[in-house]
């Protein structure tokens, strides 16, 4: 008689054995494979963290400026002569603008990263830009599922703009919960896939590609590393800009530069013209180096890629971490001067301050 025994349901529906970083149940890194911290790891962090005092208050002021809404706006209908600029508007969100498109990575702009608006980490500064301030987005890059980068209030805002709901381009098993917020147009991607956004009469036809990153992903106590994460590079003619979302430091930026090896010859423009990458949220390094940067692997990682500038983000918002919320600029500084790179490269901005870029030279003729 035959076996009539069910096998479990396959909680990856994406699996696929010849992908390293798949499994069954979900995902993993490709060269660390992430662990989620036992409970007496966590009394140890917040014990030694009371102990010591941390986090200390701040000593300087996170720096803001009222971003340059005439040139926002401006740019945002420019089309194709859009100039190449990206504006910090706080924690991981930036208005990233180029090939006529207006591009926003991670939207936080609730009061709290958490899942309710009573409890958790609160914001030490404002936004830059209400929703209601922003150009219409065309596109939405998302990194992963972990409430200070996919929060719930500023999708559902965002689905309602003039216009209709932008294109959110995510990582695998995602649309779920965009679906469910509004978001009709979802594009789910697995490290390394590329989806082409056409050009029209308004915008150039831009290549994004979504790239490995070490972190994790969780949205409640049991779904730990079923949904993937990841970084994104935008391949516009005009400007190359790179967007590391949440990591650890690991192999996968020196990949990353030899994927995109052939697009950034000399002869093609050179390499990224843009990094956004995170440094802030790394103390106590035993705790957190597993997934998230501080600002010497920051500078590492503009290095392995082979960006010609870098905006740092994720930091000066949400005290996550036990290191003060001013002081990865400064961390910043002294990880630039011990490569002996200029300042002007890697830059901590203002929340609200506009970085314009000089538009990408054309490909020279094969």
């Amino acid at each position: 008689m035959a076996d009539l025994t069910l096998a479990p349901p396959m909680k990856n529906p994406h699996f696929n054995p010849a992908k390293p970083h798949h499994r069954p149940d979900g995902f993993q890194n490709n060269y660390l494979s992430f662990r989620g911290k036992r409970w007496h790891e966590l009394l140890r962090w917040r014990w030694q963290a009371w102990r010591a005092g941390h986090p200390h208050p701040i000593t300087e002021p996170i720096a803001q400026v009222a971003p340059d809404l005439g040139f926002i706006h401006a740019n945002a209908q420019a089309g194709r002569a859009m100039q190449p600029a990206a504006t910090w508007i706080g924690h991981i969100t930036v208005l990233v603008q180029v090939g006529g498109l207006n591009i926003l990575t991670d939207p936080v702009f609730s009061q709290r990263c958490s899942p309710v608006q009573w409890a958790g980490p609160q914001r030490h500064t404002p936004p830059a830009l209400t929703v209601a301030q922003l150009p219409r987005i065309d596109v939405v890059l998302l990194s992963h599922n972990h409430y200070d980068h996919l929060d719930e209030a500023s999708m559902r805002q965002l689905a309602q703009q003039a216009g209709g709901p932008p294109l959110v381009i995510c990582p695998l098993v995602h649309r779920k919960w965009l679906r469910r917020w509004g978001m009709t147009h979802v594009v789910e991607l697995d490290w390394w896939d590329t989806h082409v956004i056409e050009a029209t009469e308004r915008h150039h036809r831009v290549p994004v590609v979504l790239t490995p990153a070490q972190h994790w992903s969780a949205r409640t106590a049991t779904d730990a590393l079923r949904s993937l994460w990841g970084g994104f590079a935008v391949l516009s003619p005009d400007c190359h800009v790179f967007f590391a979302g949440d990591t650890a430091y690991s192999p996968d930026f020196k990949d990353i530069r030899q994927h995109f090896a052939h697009a950034h010859s000399p002869a093609q423009g050179g390499g990224f013209d843009l990094a956004l990458l995170p440094i802030g949220a790394y103390e106590p390094r035993w705790f957190m180096k597993d997934q998230h940067v501080n600002p010497e692997e920051a500078v590492q990682i503009f290095e392995d890629i082979g960006c010609k500038l870098a905006m740092a983000v994720h930091w000066g918002t949400f005290q996550l971490t036990d290191e003060p919320l001013d002081e990865p600029p400064r961390a910043l500084r002294r990880a630039l001067q011990a490569k002996h790179l200029p300042p002007e490269r890697f830059q901590a901005l203002a929340i609200g301050a506009t970085m314009r870029l000089t538009p990408r030279p054309a490909p020279e003729a094969a």
